[in-house]
């Protein structure tokens, strides 16, 4: 159902399963997890609003 992806700086972006990684809004190094079972209800409804969702890690280092 979803495609996740880490890059280098163990930043998160998750994708509609099949997809191409939205290069525009997002650069760097992407390699794919291999098994995702599930994601949360909010991380699925923003990925629907606009095509992905994105976190950094340095938004949670505070």
């Amino acid at each position: 159902m979803f495609d996740v992806y880490l890059n280098d700086r163990r930043d998160l972006l998750v994708v509609r399963n099949g997809l191409p990684i939205p290069f525009h809004e997002v650069s760097g190094k992407w390699r794919k997890k291999k098994k995702v079972t599930a994601v949360s209800q909010d991380i699925k409804l923003v990925v629907q609003r606009q095509g992905y969702y994105m976190r950094k890690l340095t938004d949670f280092k505070r």
